[in-house]
């Protein structure tokens, strides 16, 4: 396996399968898929001998060429794609010199290398779809189930009211799908020919240019666009944000199980098992190694959005620096958006949520949690205002003696009066009123099914 950058490092942030993809033996095979493509589409169309079309694509295998020569020879011509067409002529040439001449005719690098791109995209994409879905299945199940499960709400990072946990669940569910949605819609936008010649008019190609791009696009299962688009960027630039806006949906994801992995909490524990989460001076640890790789990726993910966004100004009909800006800062999103997705479903699917332990947090305030809706009941009889100060006297009592929120709630006279010991019990029972979460869950859910069938959904933007 060939990592970017660091082979100690590269498994920590992108799968094998999504390595694979965007190595330098995919990265060039690739681009020979392009050029093979590129001869059959001239052959077809009378532009080049049917037997160069076929030599040319014998000879189009990655394996047969020196990637750290090629990778010498790149930095003098600026881009990989010179000295691979140099090698491919050469290698053509061993077995048919009369093929030779025809390698890459009337194309230029960026043909070849972003049609490459769009293939490495398509595959990219296929491996982060079928996580996505896989994921997207398993938070249903999850909000199905819990979905009258209480647990406490946090807001700023303190108790707030009650929610359930499938409420919880069907909020990562929404966002994860939402951002799967705008990158299958990018995706698409992607996957599409790169085919202009030398300043996008196809001139070398005389009247049959149109012709050949057609069939080439055809042969490569790739979309035509009106143009070519050497310098026009924006669906490179959108794919990236879309990557971006996935990895963070997943880091909201990991951010919150991590949160509910703290020992005091205790609500989620990650997979366990061959050392997974250990630590080298604590042997008691387990520590959310899992929730580490994505809210890494989701730190990272950002600026390389931004460096593509940063290459659209891109100049005439071929940029100077832009183009080449792209050429690592895709690739890196792919890696650490497929890994995000790969472990999330992980995390999901393997990890152990504790309902017991939602229940007794929801208790480890002795009530207080369900101030609100004692304020709401008292503010029937006394009016908002004189209601939301009884309730915070007493929960100020409460939480100063350490007496329980019922006893410090009676004690206040306007509640006694009003609220019947009774009536305070079913109070503060955090399960007594979970408002519309249960209708919530359902409506994430059906929307999400709908979406899965291929079929529009309320709420779907």
């Amino acid at each position: 396996m060939s990592w970017p950058l660091s082979s100690a490092l590269g498994p920590l942030f992108a799968t094998e399968a999504m390595a694979a993809v965007f190595s330098d033996c995919g990265r060039i095979q690739a681009m020979l898929d392009a050029e093979a493509a590129l001869a059959r589409a001239q052959a077809a169309c009378g532009v080049i001998p049917a037997a160069a079309a076929q030599a040319i694509a014998q000879a189009a295998m990655a394996e047969l060429y020196d990637v750290e020569g090629l990778a010498r020879h790149s930095v003098a011509s600026g881009n990989l794609a010179v000295p691979l067409v140099k090698a491919l002529t050469a290698k053509v040439g061993e077995r048919h010199p009369d093929a030779a001449r025809w390698v890459h005719w009337g194309s230029t690098s960026q043909d070849i290398i972003d049609t490459g791109l769009a293939l490495q995209i398509r595959a990219g994409l296929r491996l982060i779809e079928a996580d996505l879905a896989a994921l997207g299945d398993a938070l249903a199940a999850l909000a199905e189930t819990h979905a009258e499960t209480p647990l406490a709400g946090r807001t700023l990072m303190q108790h707030a009211v009650p929610v359930t946990f499938g409420l919880k669940a069907a909020g990562w569910l929404a966002g994860i799908a939402g951002s799967a949605d705008r990158l299958g819609e990018a995706g698409r936008a992607a996957c599409v020919l790169q085919c202009g010649g030398a300043a996008g008019t196809l001139a070398a190609m005389g009247d049959r240019g149109l012709d050949v791009a057609q069939a080439m696009a055809a042969d490569l299962g790739l979309a035509l666009p009106d143009l070519p688009w050497h310098a026009e960027r924006g669906r490179i630039a959108d794919l990236g944000c879309a990557l971006a806006l996935l990895v963070g949906a997943l880091g909201k994801l990991a951010r919150d199980l991590a949160l509910m992995a703290q020992t005091e909490v205790g609500e989620y524990s990650e997979p366990s098992g061959d050392g997974r989460g250990g630590s080298s001076a604590m042997p008691h640890k387990a520590n959310p190694v899992g929730c580490a790789r994505i809210l890494a990726a989701a730190r990272r993910a950002p600026p390389l959005a931004a460096t593509l966004l940063a290459a659209m100004d891109q100049e005439h009909e071929r940029g100077l620096g832009g183009w080449q800006a792209e050429w690592e800062a895709l690739p890196d999103l792919f890696r650490l958006a497929g890994m995000a997705a790969s472990v999330a479903l992980d995390l999901i699917a393997s990890g152990r949520f504790h309902p017991e332990r939602m229940r007794a947090n929801l208790a480890a305030t002795s009530g207080l949690i369900m101030a609100e809706a004692v304020s709401a009941a008292l503010a029937a009889h006394i009016g908002r205002s004189a209601a939301q100060q009884a309730v915070a006297r007493a929960a100020r009592r409460a939480s100063a003696e350490g007496v329980a929120f019922a006893a410090a709630l009676s004690a206040e006279r306007d509640v006694a009066s009003h609220l019947s010991p009774d009536r305070l019990q079913i109070l503060l029972e955090p399960s007594h009123d979970p408002g519309a979460a249960g209708e919530l869950v359902r409506r994430a859910l059906r929307s999400y099914r709908a979406r899965r069938r291929g079929e529009d959904s309320p709420g779907r933007p």
